[in-house]
C-alpha cells in the first residue's frame, strides 16, 4: 500500500512539473501572440487570432492537466482525453518536422514529451487507477 501511494504520489509530481510548460507557454503566447516566438512584426491579423487561439487551447490544455493531480486515480477518463489532445498536437508537431524541417530545441523537446512521455503517462495512470480499483473491490469484499 506504501509503495502504491509513493507511486501515485511520483506520478503527480511528474504531471506537475510538465503542465507547467503549456500553461506558461500558452500564456505567454496569449500575452504576446506571435513575437513570443521572436519573429518580427508584421504578420497578418489571422495569423495572430490562430497563434493566440491555439495558445489558449494550450493554456487550458495544461490547466486540465492540473485539473487531474488530486485523485488521480479515479481520472482515467478526463487524463486519457488530454493525453490524447497533446498525443494529436505531437503528430501535428511531427508533421511540422518533416514539412518545414527541425524546429528550435524547445519544440523538439515538446515533440518528445508529447509522443513518448505522454503515451507512458497514460500507462502509468491506468496502472495506479487499475490498483485503486483492485485495492476498492479487496476492501469491499
Amino acid at each position: 500500500m506504501a509503495g502504491q501511494t509513493s507511486t501515485k504520489m511520483a506520478l503527480q509530481i511528474v504531471v506537475g512539473m510538465l503542465a507547467a510548460t503549456p500553461v506558461l507557454v500558452g500564456l505567454a503566447g496569449v500575452l504576446a501572440g506571435p513575437s513570443f516566438l521572436h519573429v518580427r512584426a508584421p504578420w497578418p491579423a489571422d495569423l495572430d487570432s490562430h497563434f493566440r487561439f491555439l495558445s489558449g487551447f494550450f493554456l487550458a490544455i495544461g490547466i486540465g492537466w492540473y485539473s487531474c493531480i488530486p485523485g488521480i486515480e479515479a481520472k482515467t477518463e478526463r487524463f486519457r482525453l488530454l493525453a490524447a489532445c497533446t498525443f494529436a498536437g505531437g503528430l501535428a508537431r511531427l508533421v511540422s518536422l518533416i514539412t518545414a524541417g527541425p524546429p528550435s530545441t524547445g519544440h523538439l523537446a515538446g515533440l518528445c514529451v508529447e509522443l513518448l512521455a505522454v503515451p507512458l503517462l497514460v500507462w502509468w495512470q491506468g496502472r495506479i487507477a487499475n490498483n485503486a480499483a483492485d485495492n476498492g473491490r479487496a476492501a469491499g469484499a
